[in-house]
């Protein structure tokens, strides 16, 4: 598998086959996405002149076709919003089964659903981090004027901010987790040592993943272990705990940098990577070209793997792309107008989860179990909006952090392209699902591992990790190998009745939407497993479908509802394609 390969699979947009991947490696900046394609995310390097130029059937937008799916859309849409909504009166019967744990709301009088952990955290320390976020540019750009006559004597036009990063970083780090800061500074510094003395020796990789593996299972195993543990002496230091005292609980977004650092350094020791040509880098390119070995130094590597605004949840950067934009010389282009713009998208993604929270309190009946008597119809609800629920609480946090960067002038990867209720393909839902991430395993996993010589064993492997990576629980390790399991039915038909032989049939579009149909309910059944209400709940679940002649209708009415839906998804990435717009999900 050639390095110069970026994704794990080859994912159309659309319902033809790709070309080939190329690097754009034109310093033209692409235009900007029109009309509705404007909903989606930008990213970059999404524009495709290739794209553009391929044959494109007309816009179906105005067709009788899609016009039937427009009623469709009006008649369905209220109702899936109905239905939680009822549930979650205070004149349900299974309303007291959850009440208590509900809070004090601020939208109409209602009350609100807090019951999910991650973004009740993130809600009750989100004043705490726009504070923290705001000290940091704030004496960021104080520092950069104190140290203007210092720059110019400087390589690069931003490693003037290094001593400042050190400092914040470790201040940081200890008001965060107290003197569990010490443990993370042991951690990333015997990392470093492993990358030093192994260099470009096999053992650098076998190494690093052997001691980082390790680390992540003992630190889970022992909850961050105590220093009284070591010695009884060493008591007093578990006193002093910090805000974030679990600092074992996020550690696993570090171990992915610690492994970064390390691999990048190993291939930069044996002279794998892109040449630098002297023009801006794409975001495809910065992560693959490696830079002198002079810059794989503690310093650069502690700022890296502690930069305030990506520590806490990422996203997640190579070391060589925040490498390339710390001392680049040819700065990227964030511009205000775009950082404002993705300002209003996170403020625009707050307010709708707030609003679900206040309206539907499906976390909470969820959570109790408070559907015993709900129909088919009713507990599927409750699932969607779940998994939605899912979606934004860790689109909300990730945001915020990207946010943070861009506006420290750091850009890295989005990490949710695409709604959660706007992917059909299981392929290209988790190439679009925490993106950085999957740009990190493709990198580190899937290419070393063979990408597409061995596929099916891969793909296994890499969703192994990401369950056990996310936690050591049997839950998510079926639903590691519930995904892998799933992609395969994609992959036989890609084979069987691949686009490039197909798709001018006028019947293709609409086997293609059937063959979707059925990868979105895998899709929902792996993930509400994985996330949602495990195994116990998804038997409940099927049980009260499939034991009645209500819930096989259902089923069935679920089915042509989603097949309204996928081709509407197709059509959108027509739209885009039309525009040069390949997001390859």
């Amino acid at each position: 598998m050639p390095e110069d390969t970026v994704l794990p699979v080859t994912m159309p947009t659309d319902l033809r086959s790709p070309a080939a991947f190329e690097v754009d490696s034109s310093d033209l900046p692409p235009p900007k996405p029109a009309g509705l394609t404007r909903l989606t995310v930008e990213i970059p390097s999404s524009y495709s002149p290739q794209v553009k130029a391929a044959p494109h059937p007309p816009p179906r937008w105005r067709t009788p076709e899609f016009m039937v799916y427009y009623v469709v859309f009006c008649l369905v849409v209220p109702v899936m919003v109905w239905i939680p909504y009822r549930l979650s009166s205070p004149s349900h019967p299974n309303y007291p089964f959850y009440e208590r744990w509900l809070a004090p709301g601020w939208i109409f009088g209602r009350k609100v659903d807090m019951s999910d952990v991650q973004y009740r955290s993130f809600r009750k320390g989100l004043s705490s981090l726009i504070a923290l976020a705001t000290s940091f540019i704030v004496l960021k750009g104080i520092y950069g004027i104190w140290a203007r006559p210092w720059r110019s004597l400087t390589d690069s036009t931003k490693l003037y901010q290094v001593p400042y990063l050190i400092t914040f970083s470790s201040i940081m780090l200890f008001a965060l987790h107290g003197t569990s800061a010490l443990k993370v500074f042991f951690i990333i510094s015997v990392n470093y040592a492993i990358a030093k003395s192994t260099g470009a020796s096999k053992a650098n990789p076998i190494i690093t993943w052997v001691f980082n593996a390790l680390v992540l299972f003992a630190i889970e195993r022992h909850s961050g272990f105590r220093y009284a543990s070591i010695h009884p002496v060493l008591a007093s230091l578990d006193l002093w705990e910090g805000v974030y005292p679990r600092w074992y609980i996020s550690f696993n977004i570090s171990m992915l940098r610690l492994v970064s650092f390390n691999m990048d350094y190993y291939w930069a020791c044996k002279g794998v990577g892109l040449p630098d040509t002297g023009g801006v880098m794409s975001d495809k390119q910065r992560p693959r070209a490696s830079h002198p070995l002079e810059f794989y130094s503690f310093p650069l590597f502690f700022i890296y793997v502690l930069y305030p605004p990506l520590y806490i949840a990422g996203p997640i950067m190579t070391f060589n792309d925040f490498m390339w934009q710390i001392q680049m010389r040819r700065p990227i282009s964030i511009s205000f107008r775009s950082t404002m713009g993705y300002l209003g998208r996170f403020v625009l993604c707050i307010l709708t989860l707030e609003f679900i929270l206040h309206f539907m309190y499906v976390v909470a009946i969820k959570d109790r179990k408070a559907w015993v008597g709900f129909s088919a119809a009713e507990l599927c609800m409750v699932g969607f909006w779940n998994l939605i629920v899912v979606w934004l609480k860790l689109l909300v946090p990730w945001r915020f952090f990207r946010l943070w960067a861009l506006l420290s002038g750091i850009d890295p990867p989005e990490n949710m392209v695409r709604c959660m209720a706007n992917n059909y393909s299981t392929l290209g839902f988790w190439r679009a699902w925490h993106r950085s991430y999957n740009l990190w395993i493709t990198r580190y996993i899937y290419i070393p591992l063979g990408g597409t010589r061995n596929r099916i064993v891969t793909t296994a492997l890499v969703f192994t990790f990401v369950a056990l990576w996310h936690d050591l629980s049997f839950r998510l390790l079926a639903w590691g190998w519930l995904v892998s399991l799933f992609i395969l039915p994609e992959l036989a038909a890609r084979f069987l009745v691949p686009a490039s032989k197909y798709g001018d049939r006028p019947w293709y579009r609409h086997v293609g939407a059937m063959g979707a149909v059925f990868n979105v309910l895998m899709m929902m059944t792996a993930n509400l497993i994985g996330f949602v209400i495990g195994t116990d709940g998804m038997k409940y679940m099927l049980h009260q479908i499939f034991d009645s002649w209500e819930g096989i209708r259902f089923l069935l009415f679920s089915c042509a509802c989603l097949f309204v839906g996928v081709q509407v998804m197709f059509e959108y990435r027509e739209e885009e394609a039309r525009q040069g717009i390949s997001r390859r999900c």
